[in-house]
């Protein structure tokens, strides 16, 4: 069932296996792509569908130094040839957009505060300059919190952004509203204080998130919309708010009415807070669409989602690092390479595009032999 073929919205995966959104952060600092990332995704588009690490919808959106954006000119065509790329070699690519909110700091974005629902500090840390010099994590200052035009003007970038991604050549985008960031911000009640129309109720939480999908949906169609959703994974709070679910839920059914192309749920196996069976089986109750799953899975455990009915997709991360050819060695029963965690983000093209590679029909692409 892992390599049967699947539609995902309007497109035919070749096979069950999404290549889940990892930032690299080997961008330039004002967001441009480079020969480097354009690489990387060509040797992994094997994978049914790519969904590319967060690309920043604007420069106050901006959390992590040298992420690719997908606000200018320069970066839709760095973009392009990342999707010639990938469908030149037969793959599916979706471009996941990005607003970390208070998850930031005046020197990531350029010298703009940080928007969120609230004017409250968040726990989690950006990554930029430092005072000492060089690059790291950084703590976040105070947001402001966010005017009912600052929420229009956001919605306004996520729709510009997708519009962009489709100039870019994209199949799809996936709004990031998991793991603590902006709409996940909206969502928390430890984020969002607020008494208007955006806070206090479940309705009102996701109605951020649920007016924002609708938007993206209409100008570039619901089939090439999807969306990432964190409901068991709190890394930002450290009183996990027990509605997390339930408001996912109350998303799921508020946009249950579009066609969009799927859910996608980020289930880290080492959060202390395990996916019940019921909420899966709230889930498929409530949603028409296809759901695609996160989580570490192994190839064993990937075929038992499947098989359960549970998701229609298994998103690898980790496994895609140092596997380009994933498909090919799952098939085969062939070992995996081991990651280098050292290079997970920044530098060059170290521990980026030079794993080895056994499949026949990726060889080609393999870069080896770097210093």
């Amino acid at each position: 069932m892992l390599f049967s073929h699947f539609n995902l919205g309007n497109i035919e995966l070749s096979n069950r296996l999404a290549m889940a959104p990892m930032t690299r952060s080997r961008a330039s600092l004002d967001g441009a792509l480079n020969d480097d990332i354009v690489r990387y995704y060509q040797q992994r588009a094997t994978a049914g569908l790519i969904i590319t690490e967060g690309a920043p919808i604007s420069k106050v959106g901006r959390g992590y130094a040298f992420t690719p954006g997908i606000y200018n000119q320069e970066q839709i065509d760095g973009w392009k040839k990342v999707t010639d790329a990938v469908h030149a070699e037969g793959g599916k690519i979706f471009i996941q957009l990005w607003h970390v909110g208070r998850v930031t700091h005046p020197s990531i974005t350029g010298g703009e505060q940080a928007l969120a629902p609230s004017a409250i500090k968040g726990l989690n840390k950006g990554y930029g300059p430092l005072e000492e010099g060089g690059y790291g994590f950084v703590d976040q200052e105070v947001p402001r919190a966010m005017t009912k035009q600052d929420i229009i003007n956001t919605q306004n970038d996520f729709v510009q952004a997708a519009k962009n991604a489709m100039e870019a050549g994209f199949d799809g985008v996936e709004l990031h509203s998991a793991n603590t960031y902006l709409f996940e911000q909206f969502m928390l009640n430890s984020a969002n204080q607020r008494t208007d129309e955006y806070g206090g109720s479940q309705e009102n939480r996701v109605r951020f998130l649920v007016e924002t999908v609708s938007a993206v949906a209409q100008a570039i169609g619901e089939d090439k919309v999807g969306f990432r959703l964190s409901p068991y994974l709190v890394i930002d709070d450290p009183d996990v708010d027990p509605e997390m679910p339930s408001l996912a839920l109350k998303a799921l059914e508020q946009l249950s009415q579009l066609k969009l192309a799927y859910v996608h749920f980020s289930e880290h196996v080492a959060t202390w807070r395990p996916v019940p069976s019921s909420f899966r089986r709230q889930v498929r109750e409530i949603w028409p669409n296809p759901v695609i799953v996160a989580g570490r899975h192994s190839k064993e455990s990937a075929q038992d989602i499947l098989e359960q009915g549970y998701a229609d997709v298994v998103a690898f991360g980790e496994y895609y690092i140092s596997n380009p050819d994933l498909v090919y060695r799952f098939k085969e029963n062939l070992a995996l390479n081991q990651n280098d965690r050292s290079t997970y983000y920044g530098g060059d093209a170290k521990g980026l595009v030079d794993y080895p590679i056994v499949d026949p029909k990726v060889k080609h692409l393999a870069v080896n032999d770097l210093c």
